[in-house]
């Protein structure tokens, strides 16, 4: 008997771990239960960050998992993807679609006489062009009128759950209760995206407490509902990642036949005299001023060799920290430009297809194994991916465009 009994343990802490995930996956009402013991171990956390027990009760009382969210790990599935952010699975001409911009530019003409008085307040404290925050507004939430799908305080708590990033989402959640117990906002408007990005200009509750302002005066700060406030955070967020007054994003110029696609990285800055000397000729016969001419800029060239290029200032990256990705600040900074009365681009877009991201992969693999490619591997093509694959077509006697194709993969498979 004493001989079976290890047998007999391990077969029932077996069928105890079976019954636990099938519980998990496919019982909503016991799921709930795990998750409000889950949630009720949160308090220690809430506690500390001066959450008031009454708060804390309030406020997840009945409160119920979302496992529809997407980049879950469930117990007995398999784990849900994040959707695919446009920004990296659309081809330029796609995401910065000319019939989009020409509509938002309309509209958001229309927000900068409505806030006209708040978004000069806005460029005499901060230093940002109202236009730039009317882009983000736009891109992050089309001025308001797309309403965010979720309650923030339900997300966090499901994505500190079950989600990838349980830490960080643990202290957003803690961060969400503190907002509402602050008064801010009222629970029914305090709306988010499935990865908690709050408000008309989308921030994390950390985000929130780094840069959101009062500027309504009325004595809140309420990135949900005020648009002072909201468009005067986004300013101020981008202020305190760097923002130079005065200073263009980008200019768009013709690069020459022997620009060097593979020096589109961050990391190679000349004065923009300099690339003007080296052939690169700013657009429509635009000619730039000599404060122009000594900011140091980074060439970009977001279809590689193809479609338009462009000259990107210090400010280009500070943008890029709202969202970390070129077409995103190509469509911010654009959209910016068309609101002030600025054109189209002047170059067409060329490409008409994009990589698979698993294709994507499967190159930034090839290209770290030879040590061209230093960055995260995550099948998305950016200044990075870009610019390592110029230097291999370079080292492998290819056609230097730097633009991830199908038959780039194809010698890389080959060799």
């Amino acid at each position: 008997m004493t001989r079976r009994w290890p047998h007999v343990l391990r077969r029932a802490a077996l069928s105890w771990g079976i019954a636990l995930t099938l519980m998990l996956a496919a019982t909503p009402a016991r799921a709930d239960a795990a998750f409000t013991r889950f949630v009720a171990s949160l308090w220690p956390d809430a506690r500390e960050a001066g959450i008031t027990r009454a708060t804390f009760e309030a406020e997840t009382r009945g409160l119920a998992p979302d496992y529809k969210l997407p980049d879950l790990v469930l117990p007995g599935r398999a784990p849900s993807a994040a959707p695919p952010q446009a920004e990296f699975v659309q081809v330029p001409a796609d995401y910065v679609k000319e019939a989009a911009i020409a509509r938002l530019a309309v509209h958001g003409r229309k927000m900068r006489q409505q806030y006209a008085g708040v978004l000069e307040r806005i460029e005499r404290q901060y230093g940002v062009p109202g236009s730039v925050i009317l882009a983000i507004w736009a891109r992050e939430t089309d001025y308001g009128r797309h309403r965010l799908p979720h309650d923030t305080v339900r997300v966090l708590a499901t994505q500190a759950y079950v989600g990838r990033r349980k830490e960080m989402f643990r202290n957003e959640f803690i961060l969400a209760l503190k907002i509402l117990q602050e008064g801010h906002v009222a629970r029914k408007d305090m709306r988010a995206s499935w990865a908690g990005a709050m408000g008309l200009t989308q921030f994390l509750p950390s985000e929130f407490y780094k840069h959101a302002v009062d500027f309504d005066g009325d004595g809140h700060r309420n990135i949900w509902t005020s648009v002072p406030d909201a468009l005067a955070s986004a300013a101020r967020q981008l202020v305190n990642k760097g923002w130079q007054s005065g200073v263009r994003w980008a200019y768009e110029v013709r690069a020459p036949g022997s620009a060097d696609c593979s020096q589109g990285v961050p990391e190679v800055q000349k004065p923009i005299s300099q690339w003007l000397r080296e052939g690169f000729v700013p657009v429509r016969g635009e000619r730039l001023g000599a404060a122009a001419q000594a900011q140091p800029a980074s060439l970009l060239q977001p279809e590689g060799s193809y479609g338009p290029a462009f000259l990107t200032t210090k400010n280009y990256f500070v943008i890029k920290e709202y969202n970390f990705s070129d077409l995103y600040v190509l469509f911010v900074g654009h959209l910016a430009d068309r609101i002030d009365g600025g054109a189209p681009f002047a170059m067409p877009w060329s490409a008409s297809t994009q990589l698979r991201s698993a294709d994507v992969e499967a190159m930034q693999n090839h290209l770290a194994r030879l040590g061209l490619y230093r960055d995260k591997i995550d099948g998305k093509a950016g200044m990075l991916t870009r610019a390592a694959l110029g230097a291999y077509q370079k080292r492998a006697g290819l056609k230097v465009d730097c633009w991830p194709s199908t038959e780039v993969l194809r010698a890389m498979q080959a060799r």
